[in-house]
């Protein structure tokens, strides 16, 4: 073990470095514009959604704004209208709305109506998402399904109903919201990992398949932000958790993270790791040193636990 820690090291600090040499070219390079595009944006009523309709709305893009709930998008609609009187004219949003977890079918309507607003789309977000804690011992495999349907499945088949448009254009970009969870697994978020795992191979999948059809897919993977993700998680039965954890508390602002997103659409971004130095560090344990990964996971696994027991 000491060998395989010791040869480690080096290497995690050194991808570390190339990390932020990476990021510093691309800060560097000069962005597409952003002006007139129209942009689709899923789980726009609220968190980092709410936060990138208002970011891309400043950037003068045109605007899908979607998710379930008609009166809290009606409420950023009017939020982001109602600041245009102060600035040069934008545009104003349409809205969809549809339910991501309904079946193929239905995203699939949901999609013809996407491109009715503005006859293509240059940009699709996929930002819809719900959380899961529970250990798997008891987690019923209703809500694994569940909890696939909204941050996998749904985000996949409106990214497929809306491809071919792209695919006809020669044009398009899409972006789809993960979690550094899609690369590292942490106790008691089966479910949540699961979902994210399989979202960045997809997507993974998707950049190389459409890079003939110049378009673009970036793949944001944010820790913990400051948004109601745990409290509106789902636990072992489907029920709410109800819980703001400390983490989620003291995560990142989305309105921080949605700039991250608009940067990443400006510069074409492939991928875009937005963690703190140990979620960030424990990335490349995770690839370069997997046993010590393992041995710190089952840790923090009994340790939850024990709080959990007392």
């Amino acid at each position: 073990m000491e060998r395989v820690m010791g040869g480690g090291v080096p290497l995690v600090l050194g991808g570390l470095g190339l990390v932020l040499l990476y990021r510093l070219l691309q800060r560097l390079q000069q962005g597409t514009t952003i002006q007139d595009t129209v942009v689709v944006i899923t789980g726009a009523s609220s968190g980092l959604g709410r936060e990138c309709a208002r970011v891309f709305h400043a950037a003068k893009a045109r605007l899908v704004l979607c998710g379930r709930d008609r009166a809290r998008l009606q409420d950023i609609v009017q939020e982001l209208t109602a600041a245009d009187s102060q600035r040069q004219q934008m545009y104003t949003p349409c809205m969809v709305i549809f339910d991501l977890s309904d079946t193929a079918e239905m995203v699939a309507m949901a999609a013809k109506e996407i491109l009715s607003c503005y006859g293509h789309v240059d940009v699709l977000i996929n930002n819809a998402g719900i959380s899961h804690r529970g250990n798997i011992l008891e987690t019923h495999i209703s809500v694994q399904r569940d909890v696939m349907d909204t941050n996998y499945f749904g985000p996949i088949a409106l990214t497929q109903a809306l491809l071919p448009s792209m695919v006809r254009r020669r044009s398009g970009h899409v972006v789809v919201i993960s979690s550094v969870q899609g690369k590292i697994a942490i106790p008691y978020r089966s479910a949540y990992a699961a979902s994210k795992h399989a979202t960045q191979a997809y997507f993974d999948c998707l950049r190389a398949e459409m890079e003939r059809y110049n378009i673009q897919v970036t793949v944001v993977s944010p820790g913990y932000i400051r948004t109601n993700l745990s409290l509106n998680a789902v636990t072992w039965d489907g029920s709410k958790y109800g819980v703001l954890d400390k983490t989620t508390a003291l995560g990142r602002e989305p309105k921080d993270v949605a700039q991250e997103v608009l940067k990443a659409v400006r510069h074409r971004s492939k991928e875009v790791l937005l963690a703190g130095p140990l979620p960030t560090l424990a990335v490349y344990i995770r690839t370069l040193c997997p046993a010590l990964f393992f041995k710190v996971m089952a840790s923090r696994a009994r340790k939850e636990q024990k709080s959990k027991d007392e």
